[in-house]
């Protein structure tokens, strides 16, 4: 298909979702290029976040929808959303307001490896999760 070919299609008819009606969506902000987070989109989270203009995801653990910062209050504004050329990944740019992972950091990505194989943080803690959630037991 030529390149003008594919740009008549609407973008949902480009989307690839999986077997499971999922598709990975990247979360970058708009801004620094910071990749924040990947979570699971479905046709209907796609869509509410065409309309809405802010993030909305699929829940698999949940298996619900879950519009990003229903819960914790930070939300993403969404600027752009990109498709792959393969058609079976998005990338969002967003403003993120506050912390995008649920551990309370900038971005789920707050943890590096080291040269002696551990681990040490990364990324600066927007807010306390315990506070935000609710104790885990």
């Amino acid at each position: 298909m030529s390149e003008n070919q594919d740009l008549q299609k609407s973008f949902l008819e480009t989307v690839k979702f999986d077997k499971n009606g999922l598709i990975p969506a990247i979360v970058q902000d708009h801004e620094t290029g910071k990749v924040l987070m990947m979570a699971w989109m479905n046709r209907q989270s796609l869509e509410m976040t065409l309309e809405r203009k802010k993030a909305c995801y699929w829940s698999r653990s949940r298996q619900k929808l879950w519009l990003k910062g229903e819960s914790s209050g930070n939300m993403q504004d969404v600027h752009d959303i990109l498709i792959d050329c393969d058609g079976d990944t998005l990338l969002l740019k967003v403003s993120q307001i506050g912390g995008a992972c649920h551990m309370g950091y900038h971005s789920c990505f707050y943890r590096k490896a080291k040269e002696d194989n551990s681990m040490e943080i990364c990324d600066t803690l927007m807010f306390n999760p315990d506070e935000v959630y609710g104790k885990k037991n």
